[in-house]
């Protein structure tokens, strides 16, 4: 049986996986505090990210969970890791803003566990 992917997740999730090594690696050769707080976070939305792309394509509060989730994640990670790089901000308050994000997308998701499901055709 075949799984139908959503694909813009499912890369997400690879690419928050592999940026996560990165940091890691990057924090334990010297690198700011912030990789070390990037790290964890872009690691544990990786595997988050991937279960949304089974759910997503039959789902659409998986979708809305998961773009939600993955906008705050850009958010809140870019503006740490341009902070180190940069040395400036994505904007101001954009922490914040993916911080708030991010724990809206969870709730979306933690409603979705909830929703009855419409049966499949």
């Amino acid at each position: 049986m075949a799984v139908e992917i959503y694909r813009p997740f499912a890369f997400a999730g690879g690419l928050s996986g592999a940026a996560a090594l990165v940091a890691y690696a990057a924090s334990a050769h010297g690198g700011s505090a912030n990789l070390g707080t990037v790290a964890p976070i872009l690691l544990a939305h990786a595997p988050a990210l991937l279960v949304l792309a089974v759910l997503a394509p039959g789902r659409s509060a998986a979708r809305l969970g998961g773009w939600t989730t993955l906008a705050g994640l850009i958010l809140f990670a870019g503006d740490l890791l341009t902070r180190d790089v940069a040395g400036t901000r994505l904007f101001p308050y954009a922490a914040p803003l993916g911080g708030t994000l991010l724990i809206a997308g969870w709730l979306v998701i933690a409603i979705m566990g909830i929703m009855k499901q419409k049966p499949s055709s």
